[in-house]
Order: C-alpha cells, then sequence, then structure tokens
C-alpha cells in the first residue's frame, strides 16, 4: 500500500456514476410498478452497493480500509436507462473515489442480475469519476502573487561547526515545491539580539515568510519563541495547534515543543523545530494550506 502517514485527515467526498441500459421500455415499466420477479431493483441494488462501498480494501488491493461516514445512492430514469450515482464521504488521510466508483459498479451489476431474466439486452455503461473533493489539492493555492521567504536556524552548536544543519535543504525543497522563492538563509546563535535583528531585517526586506527553526525545546538555551514573540503583532494560534496535533499524532514527545505563528505586519513568522523529523513534520503539516493565508493577506 502506498504510505500515507504523511496526511492529514480531513473530510472527503467522492460521487461517481454509471448507467444501466435495458432493452425495452416494458422493462422500465416492470421496474416502476416493481413488477420485476427478483424484487424491488432500487433497494436491492442500493443495499449492494452500500455493502461494496465498505467492503472496497477486501478486493482491491492497494486500496486503504477507512471508516466510512456516509454513502448514498440515487437513481434517475431517462427513456431507456437508468443513471446511477453514489456518493461517499469521510474524514481521513486518503479519498474515497475508488469507493464510490465501486459502489456504483456493484449496483449496476445488481441491477444486471436482477433484470436479465426479463431482458436479455441490458447493458452497463459509462462507470466514472463524476467529483471528488477534499485533501490537500482542494486546499492548494496557486502561487500567482511572487512570494518570498527566508530561513532563520538559530542554533549554537551549528553556528560553532559542533553539528551539522539538516534543515535548511528541507526548508527550501518545500518553498520550492510552493513556488515561494528563498530571498535569505540563515544561522545564528541561540542569542536574543542575534535573533531579532535577523527577523527584523527580513521583515524590512519584504519577507512573506519567514521560517525560524530550532530553540523551541525545555532547556535554558532554548529562547527562540520567547526572543519571537515580543514582535509578533498577532498570533495565530490554530498554526501553532496545528503543528502540534500533527506532530503528536506522530510521536508523543511531540507536546513539548513550544511553536509559535503570528504576523509582523504583512509578513508571517514561524517558529518551529530544528530537528530534521520535526520540521518535515510541521511543513508536511502546514502546506499547502498555508498559502491561503497569503491569499487573505493581499485583499486587506
Amino acid at each position: 500500500m502506498v504510505d500515507i502517514t504523511h496526511k492529514s485527515n480531513t473530510l472527503r467526498t467522492a460521487v461517481a456514476g454509471a448507467v444501466v441500459s435495458v432493452g425495452s421500455q416494458e422493462t422500465i415499466t416492470a421496474i416502476e410498478n416493481n413488477q420485476v420477479p427478483k424484487g424491488n431493483i432500487f433497494e436491492m441494488a442500493k443495499a449492494a452497493g452500500l455493502l461494496a462501498i465498505k467492503k472496497t480494501s477486501d478486493v482491491i488491493p492497494d486500496c486503504h480500509p477507512l471508516p466510512v461516514e456516509a454513502a448514498s445512492v440515487a437513481y434517475e430514469i431517462s427513456g431507456q436507462e437508468i443513471s446511477i450515482e453514489v456518493t461517499v464521504k469521510t474524514i481521513y488521510k486518503t479519498g474515497v473515489e475508488v469507493e464510490a466508483m465501486h459502489g456504483a459498479a456493484i449496483v449496476a451489476l445488481t441491477m444486471y442480475d436482477m433484470l436479465k431474466p426479463i431482458d436479455k439486452e441490458v447493458e452497463i455503461k459509462n462507470i466514472r469519476l463524476i467529483e471528488k473533493r477534499g485533501g490537500k489539492t482542494d486546499y492548494s493555492a496557486i502561487n500567482k502573487y511572487d512570494l518570498k521567504g527566508s530561513i532563520l536556524v538559530c542554533s549554537t552548536a551549528i553556528v560553532e561547526g559542533e553539528r551539522e544543519d539538516k534543515v535548511t535543504n528541507t526548508i527550501s525543497s518545500f518553498f520550492k515545491k510552493n513556488s515561494i522563492k528563498l530571498s535569505n538563509s540563515c544561522q545564528v546563535r541561540d542569542d536574543e539580539v542575534e535573533i531579532t535583528d535577523k527577523i527584523k531585517e527580513y521583515c524590512a526586506s519584504g519577507d512573506n515568510l519567514i521560517i525560524a527553526v530550532g530553540g523551541t525545546g525545555l532547556t535554558p538555551g532554548d529562547i527562540t519563541p520567547e526572543s519571537v514573540i515580543p514582535l509578533i503583532e498577532k498570533r495565530v494560534p490554530g498554526i501553532e495547534e496545528a503543528v502540534r496535533a500533527y506532530g503528536q499524532q506522530r510521536a508523543p514527545y511531540a507536546m513539548f515543543s513550544r511553536s509559535v505563528a503570528g504576523l509582523i505586519g504583512r509578513t508571517i513568522v514561524l517558529v518551529l523545530p530544528g530537528s530534521s523529523k520535526g520540521i518535515k513534520e510541521s511543513l508536511d503539516a502546514l502546506f499547502p494550506q498555508l498559502l491561503h493565508a497569503f491569499r487573505t493577506l493581499r485583499t486587506q
């Protein structure tokens, strides 16, 4: 199976369709008058479709088992065709489009089975995905604003060569992936003056986003949040909560992180963990949906 452990739960919806074509108007009349010998095809096919939706991962090997939190089956008769529409919803890490199409296929096949004794020309057509919503693609924002971002690594050990900087490349890759131009990148000691001076310099240069990493732990030398918070004009606690919640789902020690997020003017400043794993998870938690904030700031 594809690894989805890095993804976040979101509301995901899929709508799929299929068409059952019959050979005569007499068949349609029998369906409408509930005179099909095998029973009510709408109710029977709906039951089969709902079972199929819930059992999708049992028959399609690469599909993940997931909680189906809503499912419905609708029909429309037009001439000698019955259109089937199946809607599936979940709050999970991966989408439900295969579940919806599997449900539509089984609804159509059940209809075929029930109608074949009275009509030898029944045909199943056009099983397809009509619509899907949810997941990161829905929360992506096309970067049409020429955003600029800077990286500030706060670590005396890195500045003095005692430890390797393993996070700048990770953040740079996220910038590139989200069309954010890297304008500045540097390393400073765990020193309040050095940290605040760089934050002010980057804000003055017109950066849209500043990511400061490191110094978010509990030791006496971890002072990055304390250095940055006095500069922030408006905290954005939801961003901080998203980072910690995402991290705690993957490692219980994430509760010790003191991530900070807020605005200095129109610049978003993030203080994130300095470990490779911590920064990767924090960025996974925030991007691409964080880009929506820049759209909001541009309209003000």
